[in-house]
């Protein structure tokens, strides 16, 4: 029998190993920019067209590369960041496997010119599908310049399981965001098919915080520093009152690469300790500085994974510096020292000879006691009052109407039967309701009464209609006399475009407004006392939120979500037609006894189970 096992070539193994390193075009910008940053670049620009699918490409001004080291970074294993296995534990760069390249260029057609200052002719190579199309001499400017096209075009089974072009580019945005965060000292910018969509100049990290996640964050940013021999961490948490329902905004940078560790995440929650609500989550961005031979990095294909050799003292430095800085945050308000807002600018100096005193003017003839003051004769308002028509006698009967009683109208239509748990439940002329603790309603049945959430059953009934209104693109729109703009960020920016159809089903009336920005012109006749900022950003967060945990579909979580944010909360005092009216529409859904989280809406309770608690 003939030998079996054989080595595989080297473009089937970068394709294999493509499967664990270019998981989606976002995995692809993550490589190339990391690249940019270890080659010293300070400016580095990002193309992007159909998110990625079509074209990436990363210009930088960085080092550059020799004709040999152009051609032999598209091998495997191919590195200049280690020498040897002890540099594994002394990594400061951002990449150091020599994977990347290799497997991008298995599975896309690559462009490759790079130049170095000192040279005078850069090269430019061609590689598709891990073969050298082409490799020749070419002008370009100093720096390296990587273009990715049609990734994917030879694994069709990978490009086939890619997202929507706004479901990939929300994922290029952060990993874009995650680079921008920790290097505020490098120019970025992003073009997507031809719009800018970010513009960072070098900065501060709390003016790149800033312009990354929007100018409202200026005030909800508190500084985090400590210094120990174990550990240095700066950065910035968020203010508890501007928590948030889920964890986009939570950011941890080792040796300023982005990881994710529960452990950590877990110390500042603790620092937050009964200071926010329920199922909230804080901003953070921590940067924590610590010696390269007491972490090891190469546990995850990804890097965003890391064993340290003393976490217990680290979980004990954060939570204790999150805390004491959320303290000195509530004693003493934090002071934002970038800003000149000294007294000296509301001021402005004139010479002395040029500064009058006030003058003051006493009327000598003014007798505080005279019993009539003298009239002031003005022609105009003469005129106005002998033209004016004499006021009619009896004026006041006019009143008398409104102390009439009123008789109302007798209903015309024969209200439908409404049973509960197959107990008929009385029409609204008969009810006897009352609401308890402004949370419940209170309505008496034969069998004995029923209890009632009144946030849980307009949810409920809120959520039957916006899902009416989507599949049958029904909503209405109540018209705003004063049209509202509102800005996000580019990641929820993103994600609006992609539920625009849907939002405006739902009776929104929305239009792009520039970058970033959109217009809202009118918002569903349900909502006509919503503020339009703050109820887009909660149907934002808590859609964001809904897909993460329940993973339902798009419509389904867009009307969950928004019936959440528009219902009646608890707390809110109802008048007895309201009740009524409520009590109606929740009998008149599909299921009426079953809240959005699952748990019953309505309970109730019969006359034996009271007899049974009271009698001997």
């Amino acid at each position: 029998m003939s030998d079996i096992i054989q080595l595989l070539p080297d473009a089937v193994a970068n394709q294999i190993a493509a499967g664990e390193v270019v998981q989606r075009p976002a995995s692809a910008v993550k490589e190339l920019v990391e690249n940019a940053i270890d080659a010293g670049a300070d400016k580095i620009q990002l193309i992007l067209k159909d998110a990625g699918k079509s074209l990436i490409q990363v210009i930088d001004n960085g080092c550059g590369m020799s004709i040999t080291d152009a051609r032999m970074c598209f091998e495997r294993h191919a590195t200049s960041k280690i020498r040897k296995a002890a540099d594994l534990f002394a990594i400061r760069t951002m990449g150091f496997r020599g994977e990347a390249m290799a497997s991008i260029a298995a599975i896309a057609h690559v462009e490759l010119k790079t130049r170095r200052y000192e040279d005078e002719l850069g090269t430019c190579i061609i590689i598709e599908g891990s073969e050298v199309i082409s490799q020749e001499a070419c002008a370009s400017s100093a720096g390296t310049s990587i273009s990715i096209k049609n990734l994917f075009y030879n694994t069709p089974a990978r490009r086939n399981f890619l997202k929507s072009n706004p479901v990939e580019m929300r994922h290029v945005l952060d990993e874009f965001q995650r680079v921008a965060l920790a290097n505020p000292q490098i120019f970025f910018t992003l073009h997507h098919d031809g719009q800018e969509v970010y513009h960072l100049p070098p900065v501060t990290l709390k003016q790149r915080i800033i312009h990354l996640l929007g100018n409202n964050y200026n005030q909800r940013l508190v500084p985090v520093e400590e210094d120990t021999t174990i550990v240095k961490l700066r950065g910035f948490v968020g203010k508890p009152e501007f928590a948030r329902k889920t964890r986009g905004e939570q950011f941890f940078f080792v040796n300023n690469r982005f990881i994710r560790d529960a452990y950590l995440n877990h110390a500042v929650m603790t620092a937050y300790e009964e200071l926010l609500p329920d199922d909230s989550f804080p901003l953070y961005v921590l940067f924590i500085e610590i010696d390269p031979a007491k972490i090891d990095i190469n546990v995850h294909p990804t890097k965003t994974e890391i064993k340290y050799q003393d976490e217990k003292a680290l979980y004990a430095i954060i939570r204790s510096a999150v805390k004491r800085s959320l303290g000195r945050y509530n004693i003493t308000p934090s002071l934002d020292f970038e800003q000149d807002t000294g007294i000296e600018r509301m001021i402005t100096h004139k010479p002395l000879d040029q500064i009058v005193p006030p003058t003051i003017t006493v009327n000598p003839d003014f007798n505080p006691f005279a019993t009539s003051a003298p009239k002031r004769e003005t022609p105009f308002m003469r005129d106005v009052a002998e033209n004016r028509p004499a006021i009619p006698q009896n004026w006041d009967t006019l009143y008398e109407i409104s102390k009439k009683e009123t008789h109302q109208q007798e209903e015309l239509h024969v209200q439908q039967l409404i049973t509960v748990n197959d107990q008929p439940v009385s029409k609204a002329s008969e009810r006897q309701l009352f609401q308890i603790h402004n949370r419940f309603i209170l309505s008496q049945i034969k069998s004995g009464f029923m209890l009632i959430s009144q946030q849980a059953a307009h949810e409920r009934i809120l959520y039957e209609r916006f899902l009416q209104q989507l599949q049958n693109h029904s909503g209405v729109s109540q018209q705003s006399l004063f049209p509202q703009t509102v800005s996000f960020n580019s990641a929820d920016f993103e994600l609006l475009r992609e539920l625009l159809p849907d939002i405006r089903a739902l009776g929104f009336d929305i239009r792009e407004f520039g970058r970033n920005t959109v217009v809202v012109e009118g918002i569903p006749a349900d909502l006509n006392k919503a503020n339009e900022h703050i109820l887009l950003e909660n149907l934002l967060e808590g859609f964001k939120n809904n897909l993460a945990i329940l993973k339902l579909d798009k419509r389904d979580t867009l009307a969950r979500t928004l019936a959440r944010n528009a219902a009646t909360k608890a707390g809110t005092p109802l008048t007895l037609e309201e009740m009524n009216q409520l009590i109606d529409q929740l009998f008149a859904c599909q299921m009426p006894n079953l809240a959005l989280n699952g748990k019953p809406v309505i309970s109730t309770f019969t006359l034996a189970e009271l007899l049974e608690r009271f009698e001997k």
